[in-house]
């Protein structure tokens, strides 16, 4: 009888959530003391929370990933209403902490532990991603969105280690390419640019899933993978192995990387726009007033990625110069703009 009350309760509280919207999510936030500065710790089913931190908490950890920096440790506040994660798309989201919530949705979905999402939104962090009934979508970090998918299966699975298969990918003209080879593979068959066409015969679609279903996978399970290089198609066995944690390489600048730093951080300009060093504009040539831009506008993102400085904008100048989606932000408000 008490767990069918309960459970009427939570049925209760969900419909009230979903009423009430985002302020009902910010609410549970405040209520059940989510944020802690620059450190989460949502309280989950089973009288646990889970924690994101940059740093090992200093608790005890029933399981941890290092990798995207979430704990489960054990939760005896008894906060009667846990985040759920919701598995089924969502009709809007919203990044939510104590003080705000600020509804957009994701351009750029994560692919594998490096490459986390991205949110259309301009927002601080860390917050937590939900829908309307403030089930979970997503942990909003300084590098991104962390994807439910990773969230349920760290919670989900007992042992959180990842597979490995030797490669990094991304997308590229509608092709599936690796992008970087994991330095811990030996013999390591795959090559920068391979294209990635099919894994057990089954035709593969994105990298984001892709690289899901890699890291997912059962170490020690076997694959065929079909690959084209250059012109050639090519057959590839594997054996996923466990994925090891890089170690962190510290760069050590030359006195030209110094000189070439130093020119970045000069203004750039590009597409009729000049930018400062802090991304604001300081120049708009003739040929891009049609934009609407005004001096001191600031740029956020291109093509749905953040840019934060302008290496970031140096990186992505190429797509910049060709046709792309920017986001601005003027005086608190953030538009986009469509440049070609």
């Amino acid at each position: 009888m008490l767990r069918l009350f309960i459970i009427l309760n939570l049925l209760f509280f969900n419909s009230l959530a979903c009423d009430g919207g985002y302020d009902s999510c910010k609410q549970k936030v405040i209520d059940s003391n989510t944020t802690h500065g620059q450190t989460l710790e949502i309280p989950v089913e089973n009288n646990k929370r889970l924690i994101y931190s940059a740093k090992k908490p200093e608790c005890k950890i029933l399981k941890g990933d290092p990798f995207l920096g979430l704990y489960l440790v054990e939760d005896y506040s008894d906060f009667e209403y846990p985040f759920t994660i919701n598995m089924l798309e969502p009709s809007g989201i919203a990044a939510i902490n104590e003080n705000s919530a600020k509804e957009g949705k994701i351009v750029k979905r994560q692919v594998g532990l490096s490459q986390l999402a991205v949110f259309d939104t301009h927002v601080s962090s860390p917050r937590i991603l939900t829908n309307s009934c403030c089930s979970l979508e997503g942990i909003v970090t300084s590098k991104g969105i962390i994807e439910k998918e990773y969230i349920e299966r760290f919670l989900r699975v007992e042992d959180t280690s990842y597979a490995d298969i030797g490669i990094n990918l991304k997308d590229q003209k509608g092709a599936v390419v690796v992008a970087e080879l994991t330095p811990s593979i030996k013999n390591n068959p795959f090559k920068k640019e391979d294209v990635l066409l099919s894994i057990d015969g089954t035709k593969v679609e994105n990298s984001a899933t892709t690289m899901r279903e890699i890291l997912f996978d059962t170490i020690g399970s076997k694959h065929s993978l079909i690959i084209k290089r250059d012109s050639k198609l090519m057959t590839i066995e594997v054996e996923s192995q466990k994925k090891e944690i890089s170690e962190v390489k510290v760069a050590v600048k030359t006195a030209d990387a110094v000189k070439a730093t130093k020119k970045v951080e000069e203004n750039i300009q590009t597409n009729g726009l000049q930018f400062d060093k802090n991304l604001k504009i300081i120049k708009i040539d003739e040929q891009a007033k049609k934009y609407g831009l005004k001096l001191g506008d600031k740029l956020l993102q291109v093509d749905g990625i953040k840019i934060t400085n302008q290496q970031e904008l140096t990186k992505n100048i190429s797509s910049f110069k060709n046709n792309a989606n920017l986001l601005f932000e003027r005086n608190d408000f953030q538009f986009f703009v469509n440049v070609n």
